[in-house]
């Protein structure tokens, strides 16, 4: 009878990762990309190519850059074989550019001007041209008309707009002018005169100066005023000035009485 004899069964000893991964690679100039496939898709890892001065691979170091071939698809094997040899020099570095940054601070805020503090303003001007106006208003009730000229109605409403300043043209307590003043403060007394001083010297009755009494007017080419007795005279000056009591300074005036 023969023997035979039958060599027990041992599995294969698998080879290692490692092993596996460097014959994947033999074939190409330098670490080419793995390609592992996942069920949910492929992952890419880049291993860059070895210098040909370099250090022998540590193999149990690399463990983490090697994958199981035989586990990966024909797609992961074709993308495998079809990836592009990557080479970078040893010397190589890399630079990141970055832009310089102007910072520019924002402008500051405009000021706030509570309404109460501009009601207040408003409210203090208010007060500031009552207190004017009533100041005007009692110098000319304070002035006193001149003793020559006590019973004149025309120069008792005359001193009222004492103070009252000249304007070209005015006819009313706002401003006067000359013959705006005369024709403005006969009015009240019912009397009309013509707007112009130059018609005005044409009215009336024309008088000598020693019988000149206070209510008259005084005439003089380009001006008039009213004759307040006592060698005085109130009048509406001239730019600048204001209605006065002053007196008479026309070398030859003309003394005009109207009823």
């Amino acid at each position: 009878m023969n023997a035979v004899t039958t060599g027990a069964r041992h599995r294969a000893a698998r080879r290692p990762l490692s092993t596996l991964a460097s014959a994947a690679t033999a074939s190409s100039v330098g670490r080419r990309t793995a390609v592992v496939a996942a069920s949910s898709g492929l992952i890419v890892s880049m291993l860059g190519a070895m210098p040909a001065n370099a250090a022998p691979v540590d193999h149990d170091t690399a463990k983490l850059n090697t994958v199981d071939l035989n586990a990966l698809t024909t797609q992961a094997r074709a993308a495998l074989e079809s990836a592009p040899s990557v080479t970078v020099a040893a010397e190589a570095g890399f630079t990141i550019e970055s832009a310089a940054v102007a910072v520019t601070p924002a402008p500051e805020p405009e000021p706030v001007v509570e309404r109460a503090t501009q009601a207040s303003s408003r409210s203090a001007a208010r007060t500031a041209n009552t207190t004017a106006t009533t100041s005007t208003t009692e110098k000319a009730a304070s002035v006193s008309v001149p003793a020559s000229a006590n019973g004149s109605a025309i120069v008792s409403i005359a001193s009222r707009y004492v103070g009252v300043p000249y304007v070209y043209g005015g006819t009313t307590p706002d401003g006067f002018d000359c013959s705006g003043f005369t024709s403005y403060v006969f009015a009240q007394v019912g009397i009309t005169l013509p707007r112009q001083s130059s018609a005005q010297g044409n009215v009336g009755t024309k008088v000598s100066r020693a019988d000149a009494q206070p209510g008259d007017l005084i005439w003089t080419p380009g001006h008039i005023s009213i004759y307040a007795g006592d060698n005085m005279q109130i009048d509406a000056p001239r730019p600048g000035k204001t209605i006065q009591f002053r007196q008479i300074w026309q070398s030859n005036p003309t003394f005009i009485r109207v009823a």
